[in-house]
């Protein structure tokens, strides 16, 4: 059990590094891009739109989209690096190692997932940091932040190693993001208060999951949500839970791999 337990520990580690490495190695194609799309976002929305809107919610508009906007840089980081890594191992068939190798696939998932939430919190504090050029940072509650940023990590890390499951080549990575992930971000709060939609839009809004997210660390960093704090970290907390049972279960049946 013991030889057992340590040689899963090893194979954890070996993951995990490489993965950090890859993404670290090629940073002006991993951490580069995040922080130049948020300095758009800053200029646009914040000293030119911004300046025109005003305040939200008893915030500076900038300062209240930029919780959102760190949210969009962890999800798509977080999402890109596990699908992309996954599927490429899985193209150039060294995922067949691992899978004949005595390491659970509980190993395999944790070490492709804590590689996607390094580059998710790599990516969340560089742009954290690029947005105190900009903003005083109102901290209302670090310890939300912190856990929100990995809930939201990890739920996109498994959502990627999901999608790299299922994906025949490399355009099949690129449709989640494209036509789930990015209507769902832009509708998710991100740039406004869904307290300024209709009623009924109100209630569409909150099927959004991204929507719970963003508020959720918005609530950490400013006190303010349109979502109770308790039942959208709850809702992370279960949909993490899902996406790595049903991730588990396809790498245990070789689905995408073994036919």
């Amino acid at each position: 059990m013991k030889t057992a337990f340590y040689a899963n520990l090893v194979a954890l580690k070996t993951i995990v590094r490489r993965e950090v490495r890859r993404f670290v190695r090629i940073w002006p194609q991993t951490l580069l891009p995040a922080c130049i799309t948020t300095l758009l976002y800053f200029l646009i929305f914040g000293q030119l739109i911004g300046s025109r809107i005003g305040e939200m919610d008893g915030f500076p508009y900038l300062t209240y989209i930029v919780p959102g906007l760190i949210m969009m840089s962890v999800i798509t980081n977080a999402y890109g690096n596990v699908v992309s890594s996954f599927f490429s191992t899985k193209f150039h068939r060294s995922i067949e190692e691992l899978l004949v190798s005595p390491v659970s696939p509980h190993v395999i998932i944790s070490g492709f997932v804590l590689g996607g939430i390094c580059r998710g919190l790599c990516v969340a504090v560089l742009v954290s940091g690029l947005s105190i050029l900009f903003i005083d940072w109102p901290l209302h509650h670090p310890g939300v932040m912190l856990l929100v940023v990995l809930l939201v990590a990890a739920i996109f890390s498994l959502g990627g190693f999901i999608n790299a499951v299922f994906a025949r080549n490399f355009d099949d990575i690129s449709i989640v993001p494209t036509f789930i992930l990015t209507p769902l971000t832009y509708l998710g709060g991100v740039f406004y208060s869904i307290h300024l939609l209709p009623s009924f839009w109100q209630g569409v809004s909150l099927v959004n999951p991204i929507l719970h997210m963003v508020n959720a660390f918005r609530y950490g960093m400013l006190g303010i949500s349109d979502i109770h704090i308790g039942i959208a970290i709850g809702f992370m907390t279960l949909v993490s839970i899902a996406l790595y049972v049903w991730a588990y279960f396809l790498l245990k049946e070789g689905r995408g791999i073994r036919h």
